[in-house]
Formats: C-alpha cells, sequence, structure tokens
C-alpha cells in the first residue's frame, strides 16, 4: 500500500537524511530540536521568485486589490458556467446515492450472519458525516494555517486538495488536521473508547490514555495561540471566497481563486463537510479551475479513509473538469496521477506525475506519487532516485514516509525507523502524527515487537480514535501478543464500517483459530464479503488483482487467485505480486514453477515473515528441507504472530521438517 500525503505547503524543512531526532520529551512545533535553520542553502523557499516552483502561485491568484473592476471577465460567472457546473455537482450528488445502493446489492449477496453481513450492505460506501469527525478541528485548522495566511492563499489550495492513500497507505499519506495533545483530550472523557455515535475505538486502551494526558499541559499554553490563529483562518477563508477574473488577449480565460476552504480544513476530520463547501464555491465560481482540483482529490481521500472506491469516479469528473479549463495545469495532473495509484493503474500514474512535474518541479503530490508509482511498478532504483529528489526538493512527512518505505524494501529496516521517527518528531498536525505512528507500528510489528507496536499505535490512535491502519494494527498487534478476544472485538467493530480485503480475511482467521460455535460460519462470511468489495472495486476503476490473489489463494477459489496472480504480474514485478504469484502457483500444486517467484519475493532483503513462511513451505514441497527449515525458523523468529493461521502452520511444517532430520 502507498502512503498518503498531505499536499499542503509545508514550512522549509530539512531532508529525511539531515534531520535530528528531538529529545524525549521536547515539545514538537515543526521545527528541529537543535533550533537550527529549516532550509538547507540552495533550496528554494516555499514561495520562490519567478520560475517552475512559482507558476502555480503566480497563476493561480490574484487579490482583491489587483482586480480591476472595469474588466469585463470580473463580472458575475457566465450563467451557463454555473449551470454546468451545477449539473456536474448535481451528477456527483445522484452517482453517490445510485453507488451506495448498487454496492449495498452487491455486497448483499453474502450470507447475512456473523458481524460482517450487516457490513456488506454497505460496503464502506455510505458518506458518514458525523461520525467520523472529532470536535475542535476547525481551531486547529486555523493553527495549521497560521505560516499560509500572511501568504498567496492560492499557493495553499495549489498544493494542498485532499490526501489521497496510494499504497503505503493512508498514508496515502495524509494528514487531518485535528492535534493529538491540542484537541485529543478536548473531548468529553465519556466520548472516548466507547465505541458510540459510530465511533471505531475500543475503550479501555490505558496507553491511548497515556498519550493524551501526557498532552493536556501542552493544552494551555497553545489556546491563546489557537485563538489567534481561528482569526487568521476567518481572514484567510473571507478572502478566498473572492472570485477573480482575467483577460488575456481579449478573451476570457479559466481563473483560480482560493479554495472555499482551507486546504488544511480539507484534510481535516470534517472532510464531507469540506466537499460540500467546494460543491458550494463551485456552484458560484465554476471557473475556478483549482477548485475542481482539489474537489477531485477530496473525492480521491474520501475514498481511501472510506474504503469507498465508488468516490473514484467522481474524482475523475472533478479532474477533467479543471483539465478542460486549464489543460497544463499542474494540480489536476498530480491529482490525476494520485487516482490512478489509488485505482493500482501505476504505469498511467508515473506518466501522469511525470506531466505534472513538468509543470511544477515542486508539486508535492506529484513527487510522492512518482515514488508510489515507481515503488509498486518495482523499479526500486529508480523509486529510491526519486524518494532523494523529493527529499531535496519538498522535504517534509509525505515525502520523509516513502524515503523509509524504500529502505524498508531493502532490508534497512534501521534507516527506515530513523527517519519515520524523524517524521513522526517534525508532525504536528493530527493526520500527520496518526498516520506516522501508525507507520512505525506496522514496522515495528513485522520485526516481531508487539509491545512496542501497540505503543506507536497508541500514539496513533490519541492523535485519531477512528483512523483506520492503527486500529487494524492494533487488532494484529493484539492478536499476535494473546489478546484474541479484544482482537477480535476490534476488527468486528471496523469491517462494521469498512469491510476491506485486509480486515475482513485477519477477521476470518482469527475466528477459524478461536474455534468456537459458529465461528467458522462466520469466517467464511468475512471471505465472501471480500469477495462483494472486489467486485465493487473494479466497478469502480481499481485493479484489485493483489488483493484477489492474496484472499482467493487461502480462502477462496484457488483458480481464481492464480489468474490474478498472473494478470498482476504481467503489469508489474514487485515483492508483493511475487510472493502472491509464488503462493497461487503453490496452492494450485505447481512448486515447481512457484519456487523461483519465492526466492525473488524474498531477493531484496524485505524482512517480511509471510514471505519467509510461503518460500519456506515452498522449498519443503519442492525438496529442499534445509532451506524450508531455514526460512520456517526464520520466519516465526521475526513475527511469531505474524498471521493467525500463517503462523500455526508454519510451526507445524517446522516440527514435521526437524522430526524428519
Amino acid at each position: 500500500m502507498s502512503p498518503r500525503t498531505n499536499d499542503g505547503d509545508p514550512e522549509p524543512t530539512r531532508p529525511a537524511s539531515a534531520r535530528p531526532v528531538p529529545a524525549s520529551g521536547t515539545p514538537v512545533s515543526g521545527a528541529p530540536a537543535s533550533g537550527g535553520p529549516l532550509a538547507n542553502p540552495g533550496r528554494p523557499e516555499p514561495h520562490p521568485g519567478p520560475g517552475p516552483a512559482s507558476e502555480e502561485a503566480s497563476s493561480d491568484t490574484k487579490t482583491a486589490a489587483e482586480a480591476k473592476p472595469g474588466d469585463p471577465a470580473e463580472a458575475a460567472p457566465r450563467a451557463e458556467d454555473q449551470a454546468d457546473a451545477r449539473a456536474d455537482i448535481d451528477a456527483v450528488a445522484h452517482a453517490e446515492g445510485g453507488a451506495e445502493a448498487a454496492a449495498g446489492a452487491e455486497a448483499a449477496a453474502g450470507p447475512g450472519a456473523g458481524p460482517g453481513a450487516g457490513a456488506g450492505a454497505e460496503a464502506g460506501v455510505e458518506t458518514e458525516t458525523g461520525a467520523d469527525a472529532e470536535t475542535g478541528t476547525d481551531t486547529e485548522a486555523g493553527a495549521d494555517t497560521e505560516a499560509e495566511a500572511g501568504t498567496e492563499a492560492a499557493e495553499a489550495d495549489g498544493d494542498a486538495g485532499a490526501d489521497a492513500e496510494v499504497g503505503h497507505g493512508t498514508q496515502d499519506h495524509g494528514a487531518s488536521d485535528r492535534d493529538a495533545d491540542d484537541h485529543s483530550g478536548d473531548h468529553s472523557a465519556g466520548d472516548h473508547g466507547t465505541g458510540g455515535g459510530g465511533e471505531l475505538a475500543v475503550g479501555g486502551d490505558e496507553r491511548v490514555a497515556a498519550v493524551r494526558r501526557a498532552g493536556a499541559a501542552g493544552r494551555r499554553w497553545r489556546a491563546a495561540q489557537l485563538s489567534a490563529c481561528a482569526a487568521m483562518l476567518a481572514v484567510a477563508l473571507t478572502a478566498g471566497a473572492i472570485a477573480l477574473g482575467a483577460v488575456r488577449d481579449g478573451q476570457n480565460v479559466p481563473v483560480s481563486t482560493a479554495a472555499a476552504v482551507s486546504p488544511g480544513l480539507l484534510a481535516s476530520g470534517d472532510l464531507d463537510s469540506s466537499i460540500t463547501a467546494l460543491q458550494a464555491h463551485l456552484r458560484s465560481q465554476p471557473r475556478d479551475f483549482g477548485g475542481w482540483a482539489t474537489l477531485g482529490l477530496a473525492y480521491v481521500e474520501q475514498a481511501r479513509t472510506k474504503g469507498d472506491p465508488s468516490r473514484y469516479p467522481q474524482a475523475e469528473q472533478a479532474l477533467k473538469r479543471s483539465l478542460s479549463l486549464r489543460s497544463d495545469n499542474d494540480q489536476a495532473l498530480a491529482g490525476r496521477a494520485a487516482l490512478a495509484a489509488a485505482r493500482h493503474d501505476f504505469a498511467n500514474a508515473l506518466d501522469l506525475a511525470d506531466q505534472a512535474l513538468k509543470q511544477n518541479p515542486y508539486n508535492e503530490r506529484a513527487l510522492c506519487s512518482r515514488i508510489d508509482a515507481l515503488v509498486e511498478l518495482g523499479r526500486y532504483d529508480d523509486a529510491e532516485e526519486a524518494a532523494k529528489t523529493a527529499d531535496e526538493r519538498r522535504p517534509g512527512v509525505p515525502v520523509f514516509t516513502r524515503y523509509a518505505y524504500v529502505h524498508e524494501l531493502r532490508g534497512d529496516v534501521t534507516t527506515a525507523r530513523r527517519v519515520l521517527e524523524r517524521a513522526l518528531a517534525a508532525s504536528t498536525s493530527p493526520g500527520d502524527i496518526a498516520y506516522v505512528a501508525a507507520q512505525l507500528g506496522q514496522l515495528t510489528w513485522n520485526q516481531g515487537d508487539f509491545t512496542h507496536a501497540l505503543t506507536h499505535y497508541a500514539r496513533a490512535l490519541a492523535a485519531d480514535e477512528n483512523y483506520l491502519p492503527a486500529l487494524e494494527g492494533r487488532a494484529r498487534a493484539q492478536a499476535a501478543s494473546g489478546r484474541q478476544a479484544e482482537a477480535i472485538k476490534g476488527l468486528e467493530l471496523i469491517v462494521a464500517r469498512y469491510p476491506l480485503p485486509g480486515p475482513l480475511v485477519e477477521l476470518g482467521e482469527l475466528y477459524e483459530a478461536r474455534g468456537g460455535e459458529g465461528d467458522a460460519a462466520k469466517a467464511e462470511n468475512q471471505y465472501l464479503l471480500v469477495d462483494a468489495w472486489t467486485a465493487i472495486a473494479r466497478a469502480n476503476g481499481v485493479n484489485a488483482d493483489l488483493d484477489t490473489a492474496l484472499a482467493a489463494a487461502d480462502h477462496g477459489d484457488r483458480a481464481t487467485a492464480l489468474r490474478a496472480a498472473r494478470d498482476d504480474w504481467s503489469r508489474r514485478h514487485t515483492v508483493h505480486t511475487a510472493d502472491a504469484l509464488a503462493w497461487a502457483l503453490h496452492v494450485n500444486g505447481k512448486d515447481a514453477e512457484a519456487l523461483p517467484y519465492a526466492r525473488q519475493a524474498t531477493a531484496t532483503g524485505y524482512r517480511n515473515a509471510s514471505f519467509l513462511y510461503h518460500r519456506g513451505v515452498i522449498e519443503k514441497a519442492t525438496g529442499h528441507p534445509a532451506d524450508a527449515r531455514t526460512h520456517l525458523a526464520a520466519a516465526l523468529k521475526l513475527n511469531p504472530g505474524f498471521s493467525p493461521l500463517g503462523a500455526r502452520e508454519a510451526r507445524t511444517a517446522l516440527k514435521t521438517l526437524e522430526a524428519s532430520k
């Protein structure tokens, strides 16, 4: 999975390789703990002078003082433009309702038993407006906008949009603007961990509570700052509502205004409200190509955060509208790259990212999408170079997380952890904190350190108690630690609203491992819902071959698994597709053909217990007992709880091999 991004215009930041880690307990404000300069010598400032990095700001923004009242282009937008905009937005609204109905019908085809069956009726496509949002976000958005309020409004609009998950995941890569220390503890005590009101957080996690208490002291001294920032945000939003025209060679041309909402707010937990505000803005200012690009990116983010692929056609429609107004605007080109990556069309994502970077070499989203595409195409050397380039041009949390992942794929866990720790130290918004802490949790869990993984996930959930990757990761770590009941309860809450393949398979395997009355039927229901999600994803342009291959190989139709794995391998050669193809070949009795792919999956040094387990089983089946013992033992040593069923089967296979020595 590709990390999601936060595409606001960050303050100058040192590259991943140069940022020191603050001492434990040091308050983080986005500046290095050393107090040294943020910008590297020779790196363009956030708002450089004439040149590619400033083209977006110079072309997208006019202040009210610059406007010439007499220009005909500055009259009210043409009636036909407004009608077109209303038609587009109304079509999107109609598509939302139709998509929800279709998704419900598709997913409801599975049996209705078990906690996941009811979730299938929604299939993750319903737009929740209240349950996902935490209170107090507008004030924090103001805080994050403080550095931008004195700058050009459209510069912030240009890169911000919505955070798309492309991989890492969610992490897109990405950020909401709810601060862990500033707002997590501001809710009433009864609001946390109850699971009520549609919230996913499971109560009683002492780590989450401890992190929240640690931030209580910092809230008081920042209260005055937040009030001032909120006022500045109000000024910025008022200015952003002004639509300006332009005249070139005597003809009207499209204009880009500052977004109707702050880019920080768009990345906040109240994404649905932000989309509503953007829609209203575009009805009155239909020629705002930047606004259309931002709306498209918001739909990509909404699809990622809600597990709702029905939003992708809506994103495509908005981005196309933006490009029809200005074909060379890098915002929309970068948005289309993010959309292509989200749909697993990585070759197209790479091409679109390159197009965007020709227009603006400093577009953060395009730089990040380029890394994602190269990683997911298996071009790891090129991805490493792309990460270095992005780190030089736009160092910040979105780039740092990708930089870390490229190193992790090469087995350099030490560098990956160091960079993620620096990224966490640099994170100030709750979305960044949740995302990076969850990435650290995943990295630590992969190495079998469940205690520290739970600590990282607690940090993520203190920032955003509904952050899906952290909830899922915590459930996995709980299961691996022997806390099966807590893991099952947490996953049941997740799939009730987000029936995605990963949590569905994990929950099904936990039911199987528990083996209680009715658990076999419950597990089967989860696996059937994976098929329902896959059908919905394909209907909305998502290539789900890898998800299909992984789930079907163990819990579905084996022939389907092999076909999907071969199809995915024909498009890209990654360690993940190599592993999926090897395992699909194995379950279909083609072990001799599977062995080279299993070896290729582990060739980069990527430390993944599932890969080692698959390789060991295939080596055992092909008459390589010594190699099989080595890799099965390595899998269990690395992460003894890598899978509820796989770990158990690895132990059984290893005992058989040891007995036959």
